[in-house]
């Protein structure tokens, strides 16, 4: 992508007002995206981007700055303008890049862009026909297809000279139920590290009339109640509540700068004991693995919580000093625009031994969510609220009516503490997250857990 001389010569500028470490990250990525609304292709978008990215440590100090103009003499300026930034003189470091070798978890079968735009289009279509046709009060459907390409190289002062190539594929359904002026939405959005041969893997109209099941469920549903009562969360994108409002507080971004709940209580207990979580990067071709981070440090998996024990965090290089910890592998970022820092990946609760039946079957009085959707977390406290996308009361150990407009409200630690029974029944859900490194691919996961009380924000 960049010649080794180049990438050396761009370090030695970096270095030369006395800067400890020095980095360079080049990114070329080609996407594209389809958008069909009831049937009819309404945009397309395609596009590539290629730029670097120069990051400058000295001691807990970082420079950053990125260019998309790739010619020599504009990359040796950019570097030595944000060298401008370190006073002092070039210490003793001697450049010597040696190529890593990438362990690939995530093959690729078939490359999405030499597959033509008509084969991506009729499988938006079969989802389409598939959503549509569920039921008469489906009013509209919305599908999005996007698929991307990313291929980095990573150097740096330590010696370090990484490549890797990313190939990522999403189907995007949302269908719009309507009776009269009442509106309900059902969305499903499936993705994976794959290229195209994620369709032979999946059941494109079975995720369409879920979709729709879903908004057609929801149309005839009565509001919620609202007060305290035990919820039980299904699983799959269920995990989100464990994503925003603890996992965010696990990164070493808030961690090392003691802006996080759980700073300074490795070895704590901080969840009840049948709960362990897990940040996972090596997953073979889930939607967030990667071989590498975006600093060249191959992933792992890192439990973060073992049986209700702190056990670790998500650390990148930067934090990792500032903590004195090691990097973990959780180093990401959108693009070359964006320094890196510490993110998840893959992060779930592991399953545990309780059969949903029988979780139903516990509770007298509650609410099951059985699909959750978006929400809002303050990571500094983990306060969050997240509304219910379907739910159901439970009576007397039965899933009862659907429940709409139930919101979620509550602390993730606090929250994680009170988990009663967790399920056998592991998935996982993708989605995007975004933070101060900007919007990347992250899987979220649980299986069906039991939270003995949680806060529910209803109309009733």
């Amino acid at each position: 992508m960049l010649d080794k001389n180049l990438v050396e010569d761009i370090l030695d500028a970096a270095l030369n007002t006395g800067g400890d470490f020095a980095e360079v990250f080049v990114e070329e990525k080609r996407g594209l995206g389809l958008h069909m609304i009831d049937g009819k292709v309404e945009k397309a978008l395609s596009g590539r981007d290629y730029g670097v990215g120069i990051r400058i440590f000295k001691e807990l100090f970082s420079v950053y700055a990125y260019t998309n103009d790739v010619a020599r003499e504009s990359l040796l300026a950019t570097a030595r303008k944000a060298s401008e930034a370190i006073k002092g003189s070039r210490g003793d470091i001697t450049l010597n890049l040696i190529k890593q070798d990438i362990e690939d978890n995530n093959k690729i079968l078939i490359m999405p862009d030499g597959v033509d735009k008509g084969s991506k289009v009729e499988i938006m279509r079969r989802a389409h026909t598939a959503a549509k046709g569920y039921d008469e009060a489906i009013s509209q459907v919305r599908i999005n297809y996007s698929d991307s390409i990313q291929n980095i190289l990573v150097a740096n002062s330590e010696g370090r000279w990484a490549e890797d190539q990313r190939v990522r594929t999403r189907l995007g359904i949302e269908s719009v139920a309507s009776s009269g002026t009442d509106m309900q939405t059902g969305s499903y959005r499936p993705g994976a590290h794959r290229g195209f041969e994620f369709f032979d893997g999946i059941d494109v109209e079975g995720y369409a009339k879920e979709a729709s099941r879903i908004a057609v469920t929801m149309l005839g549903a009565k509001y919620a109640p609202s007060g305290k009562m035990p919820v039980i969360i299904d699983n799959e994108f269920g995990g989100v509540i464990f994503h925003e409002a603890c996992g965010h507080g696990l990164e070493a971004t808030a961690v090392a700068k003691g802006n996080s709940v759980f700073a300074g209580k490795l070895e704590e207990q901080v969840a009840n004991p049948l709960v362990t979580a897990i940040d996972d990067g090596t997953i073979p071709n889930a939607w967030g693995s990667l071989n590498i981070d975006d600093e060249g440090t191959p992933t792992r998996r890192n439990v973060l919580i073992e049986k209700g024990i702190l056990k670790g965090y998500m650390i990148d290089k930067l934090n990792g000093r500032r903590m004195g910890m090691e990097s973990t592998g959780s180093a990401r970022r959108e693009s070359y625009k964006y320094a890196p820092t510490s993110r998840m990946t893959n992060t779930f609760i592991a399953a545990g031994e309780s059969k949903l039946e029988e979780m139903i079957s516990a509770t007298k009085e509650g609410i099951y969510a059985k699909y959750m959707g978006g929400g809002s977390v303050n990571p500094a406290t983990g306060d969050f609220n997240f509304s219910v996308m379907e739910g159901y009361m439970v009576r007397d150990g039965k899933i009862c009516e659907p429940v709409r407009g139930a919101t979620l409200i509550g602390n993730g630690p606090e929250t994680i503490k009170k988990i009663s029974m967790v399920g056998d029944n592991l998935d996982h859900g993708q989605g995007m997250c975004g933070s101060v490194s900007g919007s990347i691919p992250a899987n979220v996961g649980q299986p069906a857990i039991t939270v003995r009380q949680m806060t529910i924000g209803g109309r009733n």
